[in-house]
């Protein structure tokens, strides 16, 4: 157990090289855990009232952290040096996530917008709108080239993050939304509701989403595997579940075969939970 923090935990995130934890609570700080839990925790922040969201950066020198006075923290890992600090939304900022290359942070506000910032300070920061209400999360995808974001008003929104062309806008869910994540090969989102329910859709939008219904109680987190075949979902009431991340069991041969375009060995049957084939 990592003890240390004197108020609630909100958010907690691990290294890159799973070494170590990073934790954001009411206290104002961020503590870096070994998690062999040998040492003191790095303690980074402290005249911040709140902090709500964390992440390392790809290559772990670094950490962002955010909360409820409305900047954008960067330290690095080490410990030394002050953190840079990003300004400009209104209000608190409920999620923070660096890009892929760990050359961008994106936040999301309280304000009802998602902003892009250079990891470094430079630069005047994209601001993205659209949202009616608060945005409750924000990530890259795993190419760096596209933003999703989850909020308050019901709807999943999918941006570029160079900031040209118009944004994706998802529905579906009735209540607001707290998470969305993309596929690793990010051709699906899946979203986490507060209405109990798990939406996944094509990241394109050109086809409405598969609804998930099995908790009772708001979902708190959802993503996918690494193969992009599951979605494990954190719910109210303690329960995770594992969904199989297709409609159907032709939706997941034909996912196959585009991403497989020939006889598929045993090994990748197996993989895609197919039969073997007939001898």
């Amino acid at each position: 157990m990592l003890s240390g923090h004197e108020r609630g935990v909100n958010a907690v995130s691990f290294s890159p090289d799973g070494t170590r934890v990073a934790s954001a609570a009411d206290d104002g700080t961020v503590r870096l855990w070994g998690t062999d839990g040998t040492g003191e925790p790095v303690i980074l922040g402290g005249n911040e009232s709140w902090m709500s969201a964390v992440s390392f950066s790809p290559d772990g020198t670094f950490v962002a952290g955010a909360g409820d006075d409305g900047a954008v923290r960067v330290w690095p890992t080490d410990g030394t040096g002050e953190a840079s600090i990003f300004r400009g939304h209104e209000g608190w900022v409920w999620g923070v996530s660096f890009s892929p290359d760990g050359t961008c942070v994106v936040s999301a506000g309280d304000d009802g917008t998602v902003r892009l910032w250079r990891s470094d300070g430079t630069d005047e920061p994209l601001i993205f709108y659209g949202h009616e209400g608060k945005v409750c999360h924000a990530s890259f995808s795993a190419d760096g080239t596209r933003v999703v974001s989850a909020g308050q008003d019901g709807t999943v929104r999918l941006w570029y993050a160079d900031s040209l062309g118009e944004p994706v806008v998802l529905r579906g869910h009735k209540s607001s939304v707290l998470v969305a994540t993309f596929c690793p090969d990010g051709r699906r989102v899946v979203a986490a509701a507060d209405d109990g329910t798990i939406g996944l859709w094509p990241a394109d939008g050109v086809a409405g989403p598969l609804i998930l219904r099995g908790h009772d109680r708001r979902v708190f987190a959802a993503s996918f595997s690494p193969d992009g075949t599951r979605v494990v979902s954190a719910a109210g009431g303690g329960k995770v579940q594992v969904w199989r991340a297709f409609a159907s069991e032709h939706a997941l041969i034909e996912a196959a075969r585009a991403s497989l375009p020939r006889q598929l060995t045993d090994a990748q049957r197996a993989k895609y939970h197919l039969p073997p084939r007939s001898l």
